[in-house]
């Protein structure tokens, strides 16, 4: 018998947008949504103030940050993020299940490849600064761009391990701990680029120093307040072999989650590339529109991070109607947001080009194309939130081809035949970005309406290591985190079985209430048929690796990326950067004979 809002013919779910509007909103979701926003906002701003300080410090120490951004970028972040991204699906799946200690197995899993990827990250860096000079880079930039390299290849293990504990964190609602450290991160950025470039007289080497520290800070104070709070409790039961155990699992996620990020983060800094070829003003403008762009997608991001927590909570639990209910509010909120944000920007739109520079030509192009963004901002807000859904319902490889076909098979190839066939400059390359963009958000929403959920629930509660069939003991939990308070009711608070930590709960209890009533009502429902139990008896997991096969392939990766960095090495030493030292220009501030030996 078909549930309401079922379609007989290709088993999707179709619940009512009104009544899921209704249902989904009487959970307090505006905790972990405005949290991950402020969280979000935190995490960049840290960049953004180092970025203040190098421009103090001189031109072309800010040219040299900017240029190494852009290489950890390229080389190292996005696709180490898009790595911790299958945690995302994994997690937050899991926990909806309520496996609490596999959750813990998946951590340690991801934490043993992020480490591996390290290996590789070290042996691209060492030999960055030839790469970029290959490029046809600035000489004195990529000098200044190596001292930063240089100084955060210890932080590479840390800025990937943080990303890890906020989605082990993100993924059971929890978002207050990202928040404080993220504020403390601030502060201490703040004051050791202050103390290191001004009292020490460091200059350029204090801010790359700073910038290594403060990443691992960021790790170093999360990890701590995981441990102090007991945040790990219910989900860590001590390190296992089970961790070695399902990599090819893992990777066949993380492969795509990697290509989502890099197909995204990378396509703005082509963007960019192109920008400079029309001079110094047009690519002033586009550093001025990615800023912005950065600031604006902040909600979207949030409400993107909390569609994927909600929809594989949801589908782990095995609450199918839920995971979609969960995705409709998520897109009519991203929608709704983006139309203030629109009216905002049509408002200040003349102007803000000011908060940045003073050259009407770089104010006038800013103003021209944020006209485009007032009505495509809506489309990259639901393009944003509906990535969240494909995450959390494991969809990763469907969102890694239609970014790479929106944005570079279509955007990019447009927006450059606008930009220099046509001669419209930056305003052309937009275009076509714009276009990638809406062609994306319509494919992803003809897909969610027409996806069989059953199916995606089905593939979701396996990888939690649910059982497929039964009721769901659990549903998509809360959105946010709330100081524990004490409960009226002793037994009902014991009955419901909710993971607590010291000092936090998970805000949806009374849900988890609902569905463990509902499960007892189900109880005396029958055996499952023939059919059903068929199917679950085909879907069994792979037999565990033994230990000499896992001894054999886990020590091969070992070895792989070891000789992989020694090769890394043996090219360092072989054609080391020339010797030359930098002057760091100070633009008043540092003194002009502080020169930085380039060999490491």
């Amino acid at each position: 018998m078909l549930t309401d809002g079922e379609s007989e013919m290709d088993g999707t779910l179709k619940p009512n947008l009104t009544d899921a509007f209704i249902n989904d909103s009487q959970e307090p979701s505006d905790i972990f949504f405005l949290l991950q926003a402020i969280s979000r906002l935190l995490e960049i701003s840290i960049k953004f103030v180092t970025s203040v300080f190098c421009g103090h410090i001189g031109s072309a120490q800010l040219g040299g940050f900017a240029l190494f951004f852009a290489a950890m970028i390229v080389t190292t972040v996005a696709m180490g993020f898009g790595l911790v991204r299958a945690c995302d699906t994994f997690i937050s799946q899991t926990f909806g299940g309520q496996n609490m200690k596999r959750v813990g197995v998946i951590v340690q899993r991801s934490s043993l490849i992020l480490f591996l990827f390290c290996f590789l990250c070290w042996a691209v860096l060492l030999n960055i600064s030839n790469i970029m000079l290959l490029l046809h880079q600035d000489e004195k930039l990529v000098r200044i761009a190596n001292v930063y390299v240089v100084a955060y290849l210890p932080a590479i293990p840390a800025v990937l391990l943080r990303e890890l504990q906020s989605s082990y964190l993100q993924n059971q609602g929890i978002t207050l701990p990202q928040m404080f450290c993220s504020m403390a991160t601030n502060v201490f950025n703040v004051i050791s680029n202050y103390v290191l470039i001004y009292s020490l007289q460091l200059g350029g080497t204090g801010s790359a120093i700073t910038n290594s520290l403060s990443d691992i800070v960021s790790c170093l104070l999360l990890f701590g307040f995981i441990r102090w709070k007991k945040l790990h409790v219910e989900t860590w039961d001590g390190w296992s072999m089970e961790c070695l155990q399902e990599w090819g699992a893992y990777m066949k996620l993380a492969v795509p989650c990697a290509l989502v990020v890099c197909f995204d983060w990378w396509m703005y800094e082509i963007v960019s590339l192109l920008a400079g070829v029309f001079g110094e003003a047009v690519l002033a403008a586009q550093h001025v529109l990615y800023q912005i762009a950065l600031l604006t997608s902040m909600v979207p991001v949030a409400t993107s991070a909390a569609a994927c927590v909600r929809v594989g909570n949801a589908l782990g639990a095995g609450d199918t109607e839920r995971a979609v209910v969960s995705g409709k509010v998520a897109l009519l909120s991203a929608g709704t947001v983006a139309v203030v944000q629109g009216i905002i920007i049509a408002v200040i739109k003349p102007y803000v080009g000011y908060i940045f520079t003073s050259d009407q030509n770089i104010v006038a192009t800013v103003s021209q194309i944020l006209t485009l963004n007032i009505f495509a901002g809506f489309f990259e807000a639901l393009l944003l939130a509906s990535t969240g859904i494909c995450l959390g319902s494991g969809l990763q490889a469907i969102v890694a081809f239609a970014n790479m076909i929106c944005y570079y098979v279509i955007g990019l190839a447009v927006g450059a035949s606008l930009m220099f066939v046509a001669q419209l400059s930056l305003f052309g390359l937009w275009v076509g970005v714009w276009t990638g963009i809406l062609l994306e958000s319509l494919f992803f929403l003809g897909l969610f309406f027409k996806i069989d959920w059953k199916k995606i629930t089905k593939k979701a509660q396996k990888r939690a290591g649910v059982p497929a069939e039964g009721a769901p003991v659990s549903v998509a939990q809360g959105d946010g985190v709330v100081p524990d308070s004490d409960c009226q009711n002793t037994a009902d608070c014991d009955s419901v079985g909710v993971p607590k930590a010291e000092g936090y709960t998970l805000v949806s209890t009374q849900e988890l209430k609902v569905y463990q009533e509902d499960e007892g009502n189900n109880a005396d429902a029958g055996p499952p048929d023939g059919d059903a139990e068929q199917s679950n008896t085909g879907s069994r997991p792979n037999a565990p690796l033994s230990v000499p096969q896992l001894l054999l392939r886990r020590g091969l990766a070992v070895l792989v990326v070891v000789l992989i960095l020694v090769l890394g090495v043996a090219l360092h030493v072989a054609f080391p950067v020339p010797e030359p030292t930098i002057l760091l220009l100070a633009n008043g501030t540092m003194s002009e004979n502080k020169t930085l030996p380039l060999h490491h």
